[in-house]
């Protein structure tokens, strides 16, 4: 009896590895038919994406669409690097900007799951400087007058970047640039995030907290606030919270030197053709994600990614929260995040049926956004060109890297659309 028992132990534990084996590769490629997509259609894809390298307006690019758990269609296009002659592959690794901004608002749910904070939180509960804030009021002579914020931005109001920061361009950009801090770039800064955000508290915002959408560097703060309240720095705690739990194993603040040859080249749309983009240069550059100071982590727009990588995380929202046995968040944490949170009284700056939860745009009335999809649909883009989407009625992910800034008058990201919907079978 004991060797009996012995043999089905030995048995249940080959069929354990087994199951494991077979979960890690959760996204694994499969013919598109199995998941409701048609091959034959989806080469429409492959040809009109290769049209757009071969006429110029394209360096390269990865599309990645996955359905029902599975990847149906992966596909490299052009170069990585049109100088050197160098190809661009499902491997290849990109600057995904404000991409990152959901993984880091994915961070921040962590921590309310944990208990250690609440949304509905003022910031200053735990960053100090950000307890009492001012707003530029624009004046009818060009000037602006300062004012104390009506109350403290809250959590919340950074998730769904209705807390009055802009980039720095705005009422009172004066006094932003004199502080040194504009743009959505930070990867050359030679300063940790915790000294530029603090420095941030104290210059004029471009609203009131809670009355309009304003896209800016709310995410930024919200990842010193994962910092504050973890202990951890930022790409730590993501890395040990999000990242290794996914696999998501080449996503990376600063890319390990090793990796440099898989960086995609910048390039930008000129009336002469592309143009390879300056080196490092700044926002428009090659920038400074490898050989830079290496010292500030941009929860708004630092992150480098692959398709891949990128996916699974996605597939853990789709998943409510899970990936390969690993859970992330809860389902209800994902509810929340993929939702509209804008009150019908904030003032937004699109009315085409797409409103905006914590982290992503959601589309609320699919008809009057007009392009194919689905009501629920959640994602976002970067300010390389990339793209991305989640369609929970169709069980679709969407991952689409480039590296074009800027991106002049391609209109590829509606030609992805277009001819993803039309590949659907069922």
């Amino acid at each position: 009896m004991r060797t009996l028992s012995f043999s089905k132990f030995l048995l249940f534990a080959f069929l354990s590895l087994l199951y494991v084996g077979t979960t890690a590769q959760e996204l694994a490629k499969v013919p598109a038919e199995q998941v409701g997509l048609s091959s034959e259609r989806l080469k429409v894809l492959t040809q009109t994406f290769q049209e757009y390298v071969d006429d110029g307006e394209l360096s390269g690019a990865v599309a990645l669409v996955a359905r029902k758990g599975k990847v149906a269609y992966l596909q490299s296009f052009g170069k990585n690097d049109m100088e050197n002659n160098v190809p661009m592959t499902e491997s290849s690794i990109f600057r995904i900007a404000s991409q990152t901004k959901a993984v880091i608002s994915v961070g921040v749910m962590i921590l309310q799951e944990r208990g250690q904070l609440l949304i509905s939180d003022p910031v200053g509960k735990y960053m100090p400087a950000f307890m009492e804030t001012k707003v530029a009021v624009a004046k009818e002579d060009g000037s602006y007058d300062v004012v104390k914020a009506k109350r403290p931005i809250t959590v919340r109001d950074l998730l769904t970047h209705t807390s009055g920061v802009s980039y720095g361009s705005g009422i009172a950009k004066d006094l932003w640039e004199a502080a040194n801090i504009q743009g959505w770039y930070f990867a050359d800064r030679n300063e940790p995030i915790q000294a530029t955000i603090n420095r941030m508290a104290d210059l004029p915002f471009e609203s009131q907290p809670g009355e309009k959408w304003v896209y800016g560097y709310n995410t930024d703060i919200l990842g010193a606030l994962i910092e504050v309240v973890s202990g951890e720095p930022l790409d730590v705690f993501i890395k040990k919270n999000i990242l290794d739990p996914l696999g998501m194993n080449d996503t990376h603040f600063y890319l390990p030197k090793d990796k440099r040859q898989r960086l995609a080249t910048v390039y930008s749309a000129t009336e002469n053709g592309l143009e390879r983009a300056p080196e490092p240069g700044h926002m428009v550059g090659q920038g400074a994600y490898v050989d830079g100071p290496r010292k500030s982590f941009s929860g708004g727009a630092g992150l480098l990614s692959t398709a891949m990588d990128y996916a699974k995380f996605l597939q853990m929202t789709l998943n409510k929260g899970t990936f390969n046995g690993k859970q992330i968040i809860s389902p209800k944490t994902v509810e929340l995040m993929t939702v509209n949170h804008l009150a019908s009284d904030v003032i937004y700056p699109w009315g085409n049926g797409t409103g905006f939860g914590l982290g992503f745009s959601v589309v609320e009335d699919l008809g009057r956004r007009g392009v194919l999809g689905s009501k629920g649909e959640y994602g976002w883009g970067g300010a390389y060109h990339s793209s991305y989407w989640v369609d929970p009625e169709e069980e679709l992910v969407v991952v689409y890297f480039t590296q074009l800034i800027p991106a002049g008058k391609i209109d590829d990201h509606g030609k992805l659309r277009a001819l993803i919907y039309q590949a659907l079978t069922d």
